[in-house]
């Protein structure tokens, strides 16, 4: 198989703020895999908050395209031999394991939905991301949101109170809080209360990814579930969670693919626990991969493609916020066709 690799820059539609930072522009990198006159694509998202950035997935990738061999087929051991290469850097193996996926259903006809055995009717729900800003403005971007029947709502700041009671006045769809471990335990405990008024349905990633003594605690304290995203990386980290939590967020670029999330959510599953299907800034590529996930999980939040301008690809559509996943081969992911119409773009923020 031959690796091809080209710079992906996601222009995001407005500066997207959580509790830890601010971001504008997503480097991300794009993999082509080719094998018998077909191409399979991934997509890798670095994030620097778990050590990855364009330039080290590059490096990966140039290592990996020596390691593939001439079977596509053989995903479980091309998978194996890269972690012999390099250690972690899962949004590097990400790419090659969604164009792997992508590669098979191709060489198949099967889109990778049915590869898998799943029921695209049993899709998810995908939840659409406000980021922080005043209240306001976040309120009126709820607003503009009005076709998600679920928005998830960024906190961790003093003014989180403020912020959801006033997207709570214009908006009556499920409200999910995240705050990107913004908050200590006690800051969380006062705050998650607080929000209980306005019918929260659960809160991310409350408090630091470590302290597994200070979610246990905070879980007794408050009315509402807790879905650990930055506490819960790998495989390894489901066990230890379980009678913290109550759930885990799988993302394809912290775990390393689509074989990996597949062990995260049965391991969870063992555990009691609920899962949730989340992204970085992504494009439809590897939202698309995501999707065909979700017949297996509680919890989407897939919107990554719609905060951005300039989305490459087509590949899941969202109506009412649920995810329709694409007939087509593989992962059902074409070039998208800019015609500067409305129809380029599915997102409101």
């Amino acid at each position: 198989m031959q690796l091809e690799t080209q710079p992906l820059q996601l222009k995001l539609s407005t500066p997207f703020r959580i509790a830890r930072g601010v971001e504008e522009i997503a480097d991300n990198l794009l993999v082509t895999l080719s094998h018998d006159g077909l191409s399979g694509y991934g997509e890798a998202a670095p994030s620097a908050y778990y050590g990855e950035t364009a330039t080290t997935v590059s490096a990966c990738l140039e290592r990996f395209a020596r390691e593939l061999g001439d079977d596509p087929f053989l995903i479980a051991d091309i998978l194996e031999r890269l972690d012999h290469v390099i250690g972690r850097n899962p949004a590097a193996k990400a790419a090659i394991d969604m164009a792997l996926y992508d590669l098979v259903g191709k060489l198949l006809n099967l889109p990778l939905y049915r590869l898998l055995g799943l029921n695209p009717a049993r899709s998810a729900l995908t939840s659409f991301t406000i980021g922080l800003d005043t209240p306001e403005h976040m309120a009126e971007k709820a607003a503009r949101a009005q076709d998600y029947p679920i928005l998830k709502i960024k906190v961790g700041t003093r003014h989180d109170v403020e912020n959801v009671r006033a997207i709570r006045a214009v908006s009556q769809a499920t409200l999910r809080v995240d705050a990107n471990a913004g908050w200590s335990v006690k800051e969380a405990i006062r705050t998650i209360n607080a929000l209980a008024e306005y019918g929260i349905e659960f809160v991310e990633q409350p408090i630091a990814p470590g302290d597994l003594e200070g979610l246990r605690l905070l879980r007794q304290q408050i009315p509402v579930p807790i879905i650990v995203d930055e506490s819960c990386v790998s495989l390894e980290d489901i066990p230890r969670l379980a009678g913290c939590v109550d759930g885990i967020n799988i993302k394809l670029m912290k775990c390393g693919g689509i074989s990996h999330a597949l062990k995260m959510i049965h391991t969870a599953r063992a555990h009691h626990l609920q899962v949730m299907l989340g992204c970085m800034i992504e494009s439809s590529l590897a939202i698309t991969a995501a999707a065909h996930l979700t017949p297996l999980v509680d919890y989407a939040d897939l919107d990554g493609n719609l905060l951005i301008d300039n989305d490459p690809f087509c590949g899941v559509r969202v109506i009412q916020g649920k995810l329709i996943l694409p007939e087509r081969p593989g992962l059902g992911v074409v070039p998208r066709v800019h015609t500067g119409g409305e129809n380029d773009k599915q997102g409101v923020v």
